[in-house]
């Protein structure tokens, strides 16, 4: 039901942007307009994504997504009542679909963060390929049915139906109930909430390349979805129902990578499916480069479909199983970011491109760069550790102090005394910095290791928090079953337990 929902929502957004590019496309200098509903539309999704996946951390998501699919509802049943009754110009049209924008952004890190209370985690794969199914059905059906509802009824009635999606949303939320919600957590502060979201992916290898790879990729691919229209008419010489046909081809494709994705994800690692993928779909845009024939361009903007589908979901799915809960929200916001910003700057890059030197060159240069990042794979591989335990851990005792600091107290410098035996010392430090990750992760700001020159078996780590609130969320819940593990094997090549001290920086 869900997932149906959150299917008539995208759809529902898709004829919004319809209706809305129609309202004005009878304005005098009508391209730009119609150009500043677009940007309208998705801008937000830039500029608000890490905010609204920093309150989706904080917030019950569930709530969090139910009072904004509210306020959606009573702002697309406002523009639908205004335009009824004529009463709105592009101005004010351009206001409306920013506060629609910035719905769906606070509406997309929530419900991407909500996937794994609904799905186990050896189905979370197949729920990121269905998300992405979803997608790419709203994309081919929205903007053609948006399309026959304005043209027999017009805007207005298109905006009340997204309404509608918006109120869908909300029903099925309510009645949901949740096997086990999560337990409360003391709410974080927005600013450095905000910033550990960034530093976690900051320091997360997993994550970085992940994001690395889904740059690399959808840049050069986003030359297909921006001049798609352009290949039709000026490649092709095909009207609006050939644009059509192009588009369905794509979702055609779409929908068949996600039914054989399963299959896929047994025989191919994360990196072989990033070689195969990335070897499709730039044969997809030398073909579209170099033969002009409508069958030709047709099959291959299927395979492409397929090969763009099997790597976002994998790489989409990669980023679920490799994120604790604490901070999905806000690295699923990076990666929405880093998606939707690969894409617009795609889509400026090769429209400027095409305009200067013509489709067949623009398709090719796409070509070479897909490449590029392909002969990278070796060198910069994303392996991520799939297996890799996120359930929270709370393993570390705690701090026997006299005075209990405020919260806002700090900086702190926890530091780790061990003693470890001159055999021991090389696979000590090792996995230590295997460790350092795991400092830096969870809040720690900066860390190095030393030694004591009048004890060649006393080595010590030290770490900086920034507050002693954020040292109190590292015992609380941040840590999980792989950073524990990771903190057994050092302690396993030490001679001892450690000693370990807090030290509060004096104002």
């Amino acid at each position: 039901m869900l997932w149906l929902a959150v299917l008539a929502g995208n759809v529902g957004t898709w004829m919004q942007t319809v209706g809305a590019q129609w309202r004005v496309v009878h304005e005098p200098d009508a391209a730009t307009w119609v150009s500043l509903v677009q940007a309208a539309t998705t801008a937000p999704v830039l500029l608000l994504a890490l905010p609204a996946g920093t309150l989706a951390d904080g917030l019950d998501r569930r709530r969090l997504l139910l009072g904004v699919q509210l306020g959606l509802f009573a702002v697309a049943a406002g523009l639908a009542v205004l335009t009824h009754l004529d009463l709105v110009g592009p101005p004010l049209l351009l206001l409306f679909t920013f506060l629609l924008g910035a719905g769906q952004a606070l509406t997309l890190p929530s419900w991407q963060a909500l996937i794994p209370e609904i799905v186990p985690r050896d189905q979370l794969a197949g729920a990121s390929a269905l998300g992405a199914v979803n997608t790419n059905l709203a994309r081919a059906a929205g903007p053609a049915a948006g399309g026959l509802i304005v043209a027999q009824a017009g805007p207005a009635a298109v905006f009340a139906l997204n309404a509608v999606s918006f109120a869908v949303f909300a029903l099925v939320l309510a009645r949901w109930r949740r096997v086990a919600p999560p337990p409360p957590r003391r709410p974080e502060r927005f600013g450095p909430a905000l910033h550990d979201g960034t530093h976690y992916v900051r320091y997360s290898g997993d994550v970085r390349r992940i994001l690395g790879r889904v740059l690399l990729f959808v840049l050069p691919g986003s030359v297909i979805w921006s001049l798609l229209p352009l290949v039709a008419r000026q490649g092709l010489g095909m009207g609006a129902d050939g644009y059509g046909i192009l588009l369905a081809a794509l979702g055609a494709g779409a929908v068949a990578g996600a039914l054989l994705m399963p299959r896929v994800r047994e025989l191919l690692s994360p990196d072989r499916l990033i070689i195969g993928t990335g070897a499709v779909y730039t044969t997809a845009l030398v073909v579209i480069a170099l033969v002009p024939r409508v069958a030709a361009v047709v099959a291959v903007l299927a395979a492409a479909g397929l090969a763009w589908m099997m790597l976002v979901s994998r790489m989409n799915a990669a980023m679920q199983l490799v994120l604790p809960n604490w901070v999905r929200a806000r690295a699923l916001a990076v990666y929405q970011v880093v998606f939707a910003g690969s894409q617009a700057v795609g889509a400026l890059v090769w429209g400027q491109v095409a305009s200067a030197f013509g489709l067949r060159a623009t398709f090719l240069a796409a070509a070479s760069l897909m490449v590029t990042g392909l002969l990278l794979v070796r060198v910069w591989p994303v392996q991520p550790r799939e297996d890799r335990d996120t359930d929270p851990a709370v393993f570390w005792p705690e701090p026997h102090l006299l005075t209990q600091p405020g919260l806002d107290q700090g900086p702190v410098l926890v530091q780790v005394t061990y003693r470890v035996t001159a055999e021991d010392a090389a696979a000590f430090t090792a996995a230590l910095l295997e460790l350092r990750e795991s400092r830096l992760r969870t809040g720690a700001t900066r860390w190095g290791i030393f030694r004591d020159p009048a004890d060649a078996e006393v080595i010590a780590e030290a770490y900086l928090v920034p507050t002693w609130e954020e040292h109190l969320r590292q015992h609380e819940g941040r840590l999980t079953g792989s950073d524990e593990a990771a903190e057994e094997r050092v302690r396993a090549l030490a001679a001892g337990p450690p000693v370990i001290s807090h030290l509060l920086g004096i104002p």
